[in-house]
């Protein structure tokens, strides 16, 4: 059967690799439900049933702004302001004439062609949106994964909402660990073949890069090898999240033009400082996307949403996030040339290509990694020090770590304070 809507055809290598059998046949069939903005979006609106009067927000020019809180030179820390300034300043960003009483576009063309440029895939055909990378993943399980039957390939330790987004789908998980020893974690190729050997019909293999919790890089060639293996004709979804933290040329979004099985998912919530909007995307062949777009809500992402992340890639965007990312990189080579130093700190573990570092918690002064110890940092530092970071000593391979996100320098030079007094 062939995917409705399909405008534009995909790359046709590997040989192996054919789309359709591993769609769901319901959601291959599927007629897209079609909404009112799909067919008209000028003049008299009444098709819709939208509120004509307009939107219950007091009137932007009637207020000023403020946001409470201090920076440094690296940045703003602990900022905070009420639901109507922060609702305010959203509507200071849209373009002028922006009815919110409207229901959005249904495609948000312009916003996809401003991401295909900056990624390098053709057009907005191979690009799409969803809340956040969670929604993209949630939505690549729905069409792909028949519920109580099907599998996924996880490469732990990764991030978790793989496992849960599986669980809550219905569909198996297995597992096959990164290579770990010496904090290398890298595929486990061999492994990874035995796994395809065995259960041939696995539908998708998640590839975190840079990993989550580990910060690494996982290298092309490795994609590659696994995109090309005849014994697995499903799909690979490499998770960008923290792709710009890392060295040039690392993305495997550069794969998509050649390869029908593969998928990349990227944010705006890491590099772009857009956590707040939930804004992700995934980047991949057209025959994929289609199925995404007949699938989805008809109005998944907002004006307001939409409109502040084409501002963030447009060129002056840009600009400021390669300048962000810059400064966090500095420290985060801070953080790894000082950590080091501190009595009870071990090894830094990974590749150190996001914006945090794992490192790992001693017993003592040139003890043993001890999980009961970096539970109490990190548990201690949260409710009396007043600094956060995340608990990873459960994950495979990070055994008495701590991932600690690269923050402004104050917040770096806060958090090493700490470490250095409760760790003395």
């Amino acid at each position: 059967m062939p995917i409705l809507g399909l405008k534009a055809p995909g790359p046709s290598t590997p040989a192996h690799f054919s789309l359709e059998p591993l769609i769901r046949p319901n959601i291959l069939a599927l007629q897209p439900y079609r909404c009112a903005r799909d067919d008209y979006s000028a003049g008299v609106l009444l098709d819709a049933n939208e509120n004509a009067i307009g939107p219950a927000l007091p009137s932007a020019s009637a207020k000023k702004v403020k946001v409470n809180g201090h920076s440094d030179s690296n940045g703003t820390s602990g900022a905070s302001a009420s639901a109507e300034d922060i609702a305010l300043e959203t509507l200071s960003l849209l373009p002028p004439g922006t009815d919110l009483n409207r229901y959005p576009s249904p495609t948000h063309d312009e916003l996809k062609r401003r991401i295909a440029h900056l990624r390098g895939v053709p057009d907005e055909n191979w690009v799409f949106l969803g809340v956040g990378s969670d929604e993209v993943i949630d939505m690549l399980f729905r069409v792909l994964c028949v519920p109580g039957k099907d599998r996924v390939l996880t490469t732990p330790p990764t991030y978790g909402m793989y496992k849960v987004t599986a669980n809550v789908n219905d569909v198996g998980v297995l597992e096959v660990p990164l290579i770990a020893e010496g904090g290398k974690f890298q595929l486990d190729e061999d492994a990874m073949d035995e796994a395809f050997t065995a259960n041939p019909d696995l539908k998708i293999v998640f590839i975190c890069s840079p990993g989550n919790p580990t910060g690494t890089v996982i290298p092309l060639p490795a994609i590659r090898r696994v995109l090309e293996n005849p014994k697995f004709k499903g799909v690979v979804l490499v998770d960008e999240a923290y792709i710009d933290f890392a060295p040039s040329n690392s993305s495997a979004a550069q794969l998509i033009n050649e390869y029908a099985n593969v998928c990349v998912t990227q944010t705006l919530s890491k590099s772009f400082g857009l956590a707040a909007i939930r804004l992700g995307y995934l980047l991949a062949p057209p025959p994929l996307i289609q199925i995404l777009t007949n699938t989805k809500a008809p109005y998944n992402i907002s004006v307001p949403t939409a409109s502040i992340a084409a501002s963030a890639v447009s060129d002056a965007g840009m600009a400021v996030m390669a300048e962000a990312v810059s400064t966090l990189n500095a420290n985060r080579d801070y953080l790894l040339e000082t950590l080091p130093t501190i009595p009870s700190i071990g090894d830094i573990l990974g590749g150190n290509d996001a914006n945090f570092v794992l490192v790992q918690v001693l017993d003592g002064p040139k003890g043993k990694v001890c999980n009961n110890r970096a539970v109490q940092v990190y548990k201690t530092m949260a409710e009396t020090r007043g600094v956060v970071v995340r608990y990873r000593g459960g994950e495979i391979g990070c055994e008495g770590c701590l991932r600690i996100t690269v923050g402004t320098r104050t917040e770096c030079e806060e958090v090493i304070k700490q470490l250095k007094d409760l760790l003395a």
